[in-house]
């Protein structure tokens, strides 16, 4: 290990440098010190040599951490000490093989992410994203790919200690900036304005920083230095966009008004010596936009791993020509096909989908505020898109069911399976099932509407055609003919009472996260309901936000009250020590109330 001094005082110091580390229960397994001499106002890195007997290694499935302890001694006087946590790991990227893990091989099931939570803007409470993260991998998600710039220290830690692997990415422009529609998406004028006004003076101490804050952590895999920055004609240019074979152009053909893509090989350059500067140990990546353009100027043969962003078909193309590329979807759709792309030829290392949660930003047309593309919407629950995907990537027995009306017969691949079943009597339906059971059978109030196996699914996802009648819809998957998983959809009667559910607490005891639904006179949640629900809080709390995940709300995030969406929304609440009452009211319904004591001591009861 390297420790890295600076003598800030204006004397020359003479130092032993002490590291420490723990396991798990506390225990020291190694140790080791340097004695080192430093100038005044200078910097000095000390190599410290630590061997650890049978490691316990970090992976997904067992983040096994250690606490590395580092201490700064003049004399027998301790100046300085560092805690952190740190975990012991091999993460490889091949040109054939794709990604192993601790030697052992694995696709990376992705999404990518923004650093907003709705209510909370960037400003998130570590919580909200310890449950979000949660969530993510009961969706068999196993890495994020930060978009598009560094993210708050805490979710580093939180990827740590719950086995998620990390792309940590700088930038989303260089030197120049992009298009950003501000009148309406690709509509009107678009505005430069961006970090590319800061980015000669500040791109290269930012970077570096952003390695040197980030590199203890066993989760990040790869450092990005952009996303996109070669969209062609956005602003880069080259004669290849001539030929025609190029998607996701920003205006039509080589533009020679516009800089050259030559600048994307030279900024490259730099940006990867930076990072190398202050880490050798990982890959240097970059998601790309315009491959081929990329491709005539260098610019992938800068990269140590290349990100291919919506460009699944130069896959096999593209391993054939550059046999030394390494290559992995680092943005995605989430079409069955985009993943089989995958799946289907072990050079590709995994891909990453845009995106797993709802954002703030990219809202399409007005008066959608926010972009509808996550696994997770606002609040943090689950979509229809959200299973197709644990489907695919979860290997815990699941079975989901959802109704459409009918599609055309060449319409895409059908994901929207909404979780209801209050439909017109007599209407043509599509129930769509996404499951990883060897079989599935569906049933309407009891009958079997037949049993269907994998073989018969077509994007993966089977399917039956029915005709809706009231009352209830279940399906069972079966593995080796025993019922492992099942899904129920119930017809919903009117509105009629408030049901809170208070979410698992995170590190912060005193903060809540309450789901608060609204159920029919059987408890079944009524998913077309859009009640306004007022909450009133009686004691020492505050209400931090309301979040109902609605992409078309434009309600106060400051109010106390707010409409739910599909019959549910998510409250927050900041408690503090003593008694607590929070009332949820509706006009028509039934209210819910939460009564709360909370100690001195911590510990709660209701």
């Amino acid at each position: 290990m390297s420790v890295a001094v600076t003598n800030l005082t204006a004397k020359m110091a003479n130092l032993s440098i002490k590291a420490v580390l723990k396991d798990a229960k506390g225990a020291i397994v190694s140790a080791g010190q340097h004695a080192a001499k430093i100038v005044a106002g200078s910097h000095l890195s000390s190599d410290i040599f630590l061997a650890v007997n049978n490691p316990k290694l970090w992976s997904t499935e067992e983040p096994e951490l250690y606490q590395l302890e580092v201490s700064l001694y003049q004399g027998d006087k301790e100046v300085d000490r560092m805690t952190e946590n740190v975990g012991i790991r091999s993460a490889i990227f091949d040109k054939d093989k794709g990604f192993t893990l601790n030697g052992k091989s694995m696709k990376l099931t992705g999404v990518c992410v923004h650093d907003d939570a709705g209510a909370f803007g960037v400003a998130v409470p570590a919580d909200v994203w310890e449950r979000r993260l949660q969530l993510l991998r009961g969706a068999g998600v196993n890495s994020l790919r930060l978009s598009h710039n560094p993210h708050a220290d805490y979710l580093y830690d939180l990827c740590d200690k719950m086995g998620i692997l990390v792309m940590d990415e700088a930038f989303d422009e260089w030197e120049l900036g992009k298009n950003k529609w501000i009148a309406g998406w690709n509509q009107g004028k678009p505005g430069q304005d961006g970090y590319h006004e800061y980015f000669k003076d500040w791109a290269e101490r930012d970077l570096a920083d952003m390695v040197k804050r980030d590199r203890n952590h066993p989760s990040i895999i790869l450092w990005s230095i952009g996303n996109e920055i070669d969209y062609p004609n956005d602003p880069y240019t080259d004669p290849i966009l001539n030929t025609g074979r190029n998607p996701q152009i920003y205006g039509k053909g080589y533009t020679p008004d516009h800089p050259s893509a030559d600048n994307l090989t030279r900024i490259a350059k730099k940006l990867v010596a930076v990072v190398k500067e202050n880490d050798m140990s990982r890959p240097v990546t970059a998601a790309l936009a315009g491959v081929v353009m990329s491709n005539e100027v260098g610019y992938p043969d800068v990269l140590d791993a290349v990100g291919y962003n919506y460009q699944e078909f130069r896959y096999a193309g593209d391993h054939a020509k550059y046999p030394n590329r390494i290559i992995y979807g680092s943005e995605n759709g989430m079409a069955g096909k985009a993943w089989d792309a995958v799946t289907a030829n072990d050079y590709i290392a995994g891909q990453y989908l845009w995106t797993g949660i709802d954002y703030m930003g990219e809202a399409k047309e007005w008066p959608a505020r926010s972009s509808p593309d996550g696994l997770l919407d606002l609040a943090g629950f689950p979509k229809p898109e959200f299973y197709y995907r644990q489907s695919l990537w979860s290997d815990k027995p699941m079975v989901y069911i959802g109704a459409s009306e009918i599609p055309a017969a060449n319409a895409k691949e059908n994901h929207n399976a909404e979780p209801n079943w209050n439909w017109p009597d007599g209407k043509p339906l599509r129930i769509s099932c996404f499951t990883n059971c060897e079989e599935a059978e569906l049933f309407l109030n009891g009958k079997s509407l037949g049993k269907k196996a994998r073989a018969e699914m077509v994007n993966h996802i089977l399917s039956w055609d029915v005709t809706y009648a009231p009352g209830e819809l279940s399906v069972k998957g079966y593995n080796k003919g025993v019922v492992v998983s099942e899904d129920k959809l119930a017809t919903a009667g009117e509105p009629y009472a408030i049901k809170v559910t208070s979410n698992p607490r995170g590190h912060d005891y005193l903060f809540e996260q309450v789901t608060v639904e609204v159920v029919d006179k059987n408890g079944h949640i009524v998913y077309n309901a859009n009640n306004e629900i007022k909450v009133t809080i009686r004691g020492s709390a505050v209400l931090v936000g309301l979040e109902s995940g609605d992409n078309f709300s434009h309600e106060d995030y400051k109010a106390y009250k707010r409409r739910v969406f599909h019959g549910k929304m998510l409250a927050y609440i900041k408690r503090k020590q003593g008694a607590l009452i929070v009332d949820y009211t509706s006009p028509g319904l039934k209210a819910a109330t939460e009564r709360t004591v909370i100690p001195v001591s911590g510990t709660s009861s209701f």
